[in-house]
């Protein structure tokens, strides 16, 4: 039988999204943010020749280029201000959440609550300035390389620096905002906005192939066929769970003996989320981001690199699971489930598996089922990054399409969807609360007879 709350959220309609004056200034928040965001990506770096780099990233959109412009809205390409993307951001966030798990210091910090949050933001926003500025003086100078830059020097390294740093640490600003006074992840909102913003150009490229007689009428529909197929997949993938069996035992308040309840443990297929494949992909594409805008001056350590290593090569592929299997065990045991913390919070809510000690046997337990639900997950994620490169080289599709980019935009469709209807569910809440206290009331009509 249903659960009321379920009864609510089935009754959701439109009438009720109307009626809710604060979720739809959360929306309207949103998307204002969102379209400045959008604008920001058309405002060009100063000191970049146009013409050459139209020209450059033409030739690159399959390739790495057609990479950078999925995860920057297309900044990349025009070379914006906001060109890095928010990925310095993501990549900072991650390495600290890492340390926090390992090192004494920055555990301790976890513990001391808002405070402690707060400081631990404090070093993410400095470890996103540190990356931004290496990343953007590594590409001010591929650029100057690879003759994209009207006066090389000095002055324009400087430029490109404090204009792309900038950017990035705005992108960061939005974020925040939109995840306090909007509706949904900010961070995640701009990633998923910048790819979905390429889809349509992408689309049309791909049909326009099709219409010239490059791709066969089949590899069309074969191509739009699997997309539907692997967004499926996703969907029904992010909401798998395995759930543990949760007893507590019978306890006595005063003179009145509760019966012990049951619950249960809820762990996601894929605990770690989109962080594995993120954490995979940024790290394979700062070597072949440099060497791609050095142009013609590249060294023959990065000509190797390219060569093996270059989006839809063996050791690629091959390096790229690796390493989405690694972040997904290394995240989930260190971060998003830490079975000994798992253990002590059931322990110190007298909570108990049924058949298993609590404490450190718990504990063993919980390790023991983890590390076999993410044999499916490590997998899962592993065969939606590869399963897109594989259909690119394989059918020689002009755009990217990554497994990566439809991760993000999957999950974070389905979380913003999820705080939409919090909203809705707390907003009839409230007004089942004042339909009650107006109802008290109008009985409350004089004096009660004795």
């Amino acid at each position: 039988m249903a659960s009321a709350a379920e009864q609510m959220a089935a009754n959701m309609s439109w009438g009720a999204f109307g009626k809710a004056t604060e979720l739809r200034q959360r929306i309207l928040f949103t998307l204002g943010l969102l379209i400045v965001y959008r604008l920001g990506t058309y405002i060009p770096v100063p000191g970049i020749d146009g013409g050459e780099l139209r020209a450059f990233m033409e030739q690159a959109s399959a390739g790495i280029g057609g990479i950078l412009n999925m995860f920057t809205g297309g900044a990349i390409s025009r070379m914006g201000i906001f060109a890095l993307g928010i990925m310095p951001y993501i990549s900072a966030s991650i390495i600290i959440q890492l340390l926090a798990s390992m090192w004494a210091p920055l555990e301790q910090l976890k513990k001391e609550g808002e405070q402690g949050r707060k400081k631990i933001n404090q070093y993410t926003r400095y470890g996103t300035v540190a990356l931004a500025l290496f990343q953007s003086y590594g590409l001010a100078v591929s650029l100057e390389s690879g003759g994209l830059a009207h006066d090389p020097g000095w002055f324009f390294r400087i430029a490109c620096m404090i204009t792309l740093v900038g950017g990035t640490m705005f992108l960061m600003w939005l974020g925040e905002q939109i995840t306090q006074r909007g509706i949904g992840n900010g961070i995640s909102l701009i990633i998923f906005v910048g790819i979905i913003a390429e889809v349509p150009a992408a689309l049309a490229q791909f049909l326009a192939s099709g219409r010239s007689g490059a791709i066969s009428p089949a590899v069309i529909i074969a191509v739009i066929v699997i997309m539907m197929l692997t967004i499926g997949f996703v969907v029904f993938m992010e909401r798998a769970l395995r759930k543990i069996h949760i007893q507590y035992p019978r306890r006595q308040v005063g003179m009145k003996v509760y019966d012990g309840g049951s619950s249960h443990l809820p762990i996601k297929v894929n605990p770690a989320g989109v962080i594995p494949a993120i954490f995979a992909s940024s790290l394979l594409l700062l070597p072949t981001t440099l060497a791609t805008f050095s142009g013609n001056s590249t060294s023959p350590v990065m000509s190797t690199i390219l060569a093996y290593f270059g989006p839809g090569q063996p050791l690629y592929l091959l390096f790229m699971v690796g390493m989405v299997v690694f972040f997904t065990y290394f995240y989930t045991h260190n971060v998003a489930f830490k079975v000994e913390d798992v253990a002590d919070n059931l322990k110190n809510q007298n909570g108990f598996v049924p058949g298993i000690r609590p404490g450190k046997r718990t504990a063993e337990y919980l390790e023991y089922v983890v590390n076999r639900v993410l044999v499916l997950g490590a997998s899962y994620l592993a065969l939606v990054v590869l399963l897109p490169e594989i259909m690119r080289s394989q059918l020689a599709i002009p755009f990217y399409f990554g497994g990566t980019s439809v991760l993000i935009v999957v999950s974070v469709t389905m979380d913003t969807i999820q705080q939409v209807q919090s909203h809705l569910l707390a907003h009839q809440y409230e007004g089942l609360i004042e339909k009650s206290q107006l109802r008290g009331k109008k009985r409350k009509k004089g004096p009660s007879r004795r």
